[in-house]
């Protein structure tokens, strides 16, 4: 097991606190291994295997289980043991979990963990009743970083980054061998495991195939503005009629399930975020690749995407920066910092636009040029230019 350091620091600072734990993202990104790498952490400090109780909630034998049953199964595993750390993964699978949990918290000498795959149930259920009781911690698939780790590597960076450009982040990949086509097989397994249990069938959607067309446009608009009505128009003009309605439902669906993630414009000069033609990005690359296959066209768009995700990971609220009619690719901010990125594949001689747009921003915020071009770097009056590995591999920016 390869360990992923940076969650378990984050995780460690609230064992024994009066907090529930939660471990959020798409399917297959690491949240259970997290949690044994935490059990693994209790062992280290000297908690008694019996009290670390487990159970996966999305195995076959928990399938029909009530929240009568789950309770029951607890207070039955805790019983007569002292404190106890309960370790509840993929807990979305059962109705009413969340009262499960706050009877158990609240009756119990408990510390718990908890990971889900849907925000929507880690978020209003559980505010309902673990109100100021509980931290969400986000789980993403593999940065940059820990890809070099999983795979073992040390040296040439630049030629480990076009691999991760091309292979994507998912654990599963990053522990094997694959080759391409392989690999986007097992991340097409992944996407439609979460379009079926964890979209279609919860919300009950009739026209598979609308749906199915619907959500290509969006990953085939990966990193592109666009609103609700500019798909209506363009499945319009294939002859298929949705509402806006049903398109914001489904934006609505595949970020709960950690499909994409918005990103909203920020209006630099009024200082407020805008409502409309936000962009969206995907939780990893490779969902794109295992819908359309690997084209160089998409590098782009895809830079721009593992940008977004490493300053989410880092704890950044990230906007799309709109100064006058200039576009910013990100505006990233995190209490006082502030920091500005343009991401771009290279930067041609005759084009200073990426590195101009920056210059337009009259603050002493750190600004970024972050680009593959190896050896595009230096300092142009204040835009620092950086390859985007040296970039991810930053410590601090």
């Amino acid at each position: 097991m390869i360990k992923r350091p940076d969650y378990i620091r984050e995780i460690s600072k609230f064992i024994d606190t009066p907090i529930v734990k939660i471990l959020a993202g798409v399917r297959r990104s690491g949240k259970s291994t997290i949690l044994d790498m935490m059990k693994n952490e209790l062992s280290e400090r000297k908690i008694k295997s019996e009290c670390i109780i487990s159970r996966k909630y999305s195995e076959i034998e928990n399938e029909d289980m009530t929240a009568k049953e789950m309770y029951d199964d607890l207070k039955k595993a805790i019983e007569g043991k002292g404190r106890c750390y309960l370790f509840l993964d993929e807990i979305q699978e059962i109705k009413g979990w969340e009262k499960v949990v706050n009877s158990i918290f609240e009756g119990c000498d408990v510390d718990i963990y908890i990971t889900g795959s849907n925000s929507k149930l880690m978020s209003s259920e559980i505010s309902t009743y673990l109100s100021g009781r509980y931290v969400q911690i986000p789980v993403y698939t593999l940065s940059f970083k820990e890809y070099l780790t999983f795979k073992n590597i040390d040296s040439d960076i630049y030629k480990a980054f076009e691999e991760y450009l091309q292979y994507g982040g998912f654990p599963i990949i990053g522990i094997s061998n694959f080759d391409t086509k392989s690999a986007y097989q097992v991340v097409e397994g992944i996407y439609a495991a979460v379009i079926t249990r964890d979209i279609s069938k919860r919300h009950k959607i009739r026209d598979k195939d609308l749906f199915d067309r619907v959500v290509k446009y969006i990953i085939e608009n990966v990193g592109k503005t666009f609103s609700a009505n500019s798909i209506v128009n363009f499945l319009k003009s294939e002859n298929r009629k949705i509402s806006v309605e049903s398109i914001y439902n489904y934006l609505k669906w595949l970020g709960e399930a950690f499909i994409i993630y918005p990103c909203q414009r920020y209006d630099m000069q009024g200082k407020s975020v805008l409502k409309t033609q936000e962009k969206y990005y995907l939780s990893d690359i490779s969902i794109k690749y295992s819908k359309m296959g690997f084209n160089t066209k998409m590098i782009s768009s895809m830079l721009e995407n593992i940008v977004f995700l490493e300053l989410k990971r880092r704890g950044y609220d990230v906007y799309i920066g709109k100064n006058n009619t200039k576009e910013i690719d990100f505006v990233a901010t995190r209490f006082e910092e502030k920091i500005y990125i343009q991401a771009c594949r290279n930067i041609p001689e005759d084009d200073v636009r990426e590195i101009s747009n920056l210059l337009e921003i009259r603050d002493h915020y750190h600004k970024y040029v972050v680009t593959m071009d190896t050896l595009a770097k230096g300092n142009e009056n204040g835009v620092e230019i950086i390859n985007i590995a040296d970039f991810l591999l930053k410590n601090e920016w």
